[in-house]
């Protein structure tokens, strides 16, 4: 994707709490699209290879859940994480790392990732299609910048951490706004 591509409409499958279905797992299905998650809104979008997994745990979600204020006070309104997982996964995964600040869109089918050619094969680590780490500075939909980790490719034998990191996303921001 490039700066000023609009996303891609997409109909995101997920799972929302809902106490009036009562039980041990109060959840029903809703479905999200797009426009709904990124229209009138200036967010941080970024996508990882899958939840649960070493540097997705450890240092990107933590990272952008942590620096938070930080990002809304360069103008941002909300942080999602997207993943080729569906709803139950991104879930459970949202509640094990406590997260207060970023939100979880589940990518079940990959087709938001496919659209934003950002779609690869991890057959080499057993995780099949995955998306490609990258994030992106939103603005109502339409890209305002891109940070995609180099060497794009389907089974590559590395998992680049670096460019789409929280602490160079805020670096741009700050960059940014004092231009």
């Amino acid at each position: 994707m490039k700066t000023n591509s609009k996303l891609p409409d997409v109909t995101f499958h997920t799972r929302v709490r809902d106490e009036s279905v009562g039980g041990p797992n109060p959840y029903r299905w809703q479905d999200v699209t797009t426009a709904e998650y990124f229209a009138g809104k200036r967010v941080i979008l970024f996508s990882l290879p899958g939840a649960f997994t070493p540097t997705c745990s450890t240092y990107q979600l933590p990272g952008f859940e942590k620096g938070f204020p930080e990002f809304a006070a360069q103008g941002i309104d909300e942080i999602y994480c997207l993943s080729v997982n569906d709803s139950f996964v991104m879930n459970q995964w949202a509640k094990a790392q406590g997260l207060e600040n970023v939100k979880v869109i589940p990518d079940g089918s990959g087709e938001f990732t496919r659209r934003m050619g950002m779609l690869v094969r991890k057959d080499n680590l057993g995780f099949g299609l995955r998306s490609w780490r990258y994030a992106a500075i939103i603005d109502n939909g339409v890209i305002e910048a891109w940070f995609e980790e180099p060497g794009l490719m389907d089974n590559c034998p590395e998992d680049p951490y670096g460019v789409s990191s929280p602490e160079n996303v805020l670096a741009w921001l700050k960059t940014a706004k004092a231009a």
